[in-house]
């Protein structure tokens, strides 16, 4: 399934045009859709993380990120995208040029409207009102 869904996005990536150096995964939920999307399109993908860890690396971003860089946030579920826009602050004050999300199901929560109001489209692959039509 996740090999379908990482084939999908990266279909919707070439065909809406969106062009990015590298793909960020916020810990923890969408790091295996990260990593999926990397693999089917050769992007190297990054993780954010919500907060610093004691140990470890004590980074907040894992990865190369180069300042400039044009990064795509994965996320598997978007509602109102709270940590999808704490996860883009978090790669803009690093020097990452953010401009879209892709999620695999945007639940219409307000979530679209939050990442407009920062600059960034949600490209998402179905809306939660689009599957509930095929439930009904």
């Amino acid at each position: 399934m996740l090999l379908l869904i990482s084939k999908l996005m990266a279909e919707c990536i070439k065909d809406r045009g969106i062009e990015a150096d590298r793909i960020a995964g916020v810990v923890l939920g969408s790091i295996p859709l990260a990593a999926a999307l990397s693999l089917a399109t050769g992007m190297p993908y990054v993780m954010v993380r919500k907060e610093k860890k004691d140990h470890g690396t004590s980074k907040l971003i894992e990865g190369d990120l180069f300042p400039g860089d044009r990064v795509l946030v994965v996320e598997d579920v978007i509602t109102t995208a709270g940590s999808g826009i704490q996860a883009i602050a978090t790669l803009r004050e690093n020097g990452a040029e953010v401009l879209n999300v892709i999620s695999v199901i945007d639940r219409e929560g307000g979530g679209r409207e939050s990442l407009a109001g920062i600059g960034v489209t949600l490209n998402s692959l179905v809306k939660g009102s689009e599957l509930l039509k095929e439930r009904r």
